[in-house]
C-alpha cells in the first residue's frame, strides 16, 4: 500500500525513480541537491519504492508539536544545530549499533546557498566504515533515485572529484541555491 501511495505520488507529480537499489545494509546517503522544503517527501517516496527505510537528520524545530511525532515515525532524528557535540561519533556509534542504517545527510546543511558543504557526511561514513551511496533529486528531469556507493578512501580530493563529477548535472528546485560541491577543508588546502 505504501509503495503504491508513493508511486502515485511521484506519478503525479510528474516524477520518476531511477538508479538501483543500494546493496550494501549501512550507508550514509547524501541528499542533494537540498534547495527545497519539497525534497523531504520526494526523497521519503523514493525510499519507499526502492524500499529503503531512511533516517534523516533535520533541525530539532521540526520534532516539536503538532508534527514532532510523524517527523520521528518518518525516520527523523532531531539535531540542534547551534550547539557544539560530537555528532560524527554519535551517528557512527549508531551504524555500530543497527545492522542495517541508511543515514541521510544533507551535505549542504540549508536549502539556501553556502560556498561549501559540510564534511560530516565524509567523516560519518569514514568513522563508521560504511560507503556512501550519492542520493539524488533532479528537478530538471523530475527524477531522482540512488547512484554510486562510495568507500571512503581517506583522499578527500579524489573522493569529493568523483562526487563532483556526479552532481555536475543535478539541478535542484532552485537551482541558484545549490552550491559548489566542495568542502572548506579542500578549499583550505588550495590556498
Amino acid at each position: 500500500m505504501r509503495k503504491r501511495l508513493a508511486l502515485w505520488f511521484l506519478g503525479r507529480t510528474g516524477w520518476e525513480p531511477e538508479g538501483v537499489r543500494p546493496t550494501e545494509p549501512r550507508f550514509v546517503l547524501i541528499a542533494a541537491p537540498h534547495t527545497s522544503n519539497w525534497d523531504l517527501p520526494y526523497l521519503l517516496a523514493l525510499a519507499v519504492v526502492f524500499d529503503v527505510r531512511v533516517s534523516w537528520m533535520g533541525k530539532h524545530g521540526l520534532f516539536r508539536p503538532p508534527l514532532g511525532w510523524l517527523m520521528r515515525r518518518l525516520g527523523g532524528i532531531p539535531v540542534v544545530r547551534h550547539r557544539r557535540g560530537n555528532l560524527v561519533a554519535q551517528m557512527a556509534r549508531a551504524f555500530g549499533e543497527r545492522e542495517s542504517l541508511a543515514l541521510v545527510v544533507p551535505a549542504e546543511g540549508t536549502r539556501g546557498y553556502v560556498t561549501h558543504w559540510k564534511s560530516g557526511f565524509y567523516r560519518i561514513a569514514e568513522a563508521a566504515g560504511v560507503p556512501i551511496v550519492m542520493g539524488y533529486l533532479d528537478y530538471a528531469r523530475r527524477r531522482g533515485g540512488f547512484g554510486p556507493a562510495l568507500h571512503p578512501s581517506g583522499d578527500v580530493g579524489a573522493d569529493m572529484d568523483r562526487i563532483r563529477a556526479f552532481y555536475a548535472d543535478k539541478v535542484g528546485k532552485y537551482p541558484e541555491c545549490f552550491g559548489e560541491v566542495r568542502l572548506a577543508e579542500e578549499k583550505r588546502s588550495e590556498a
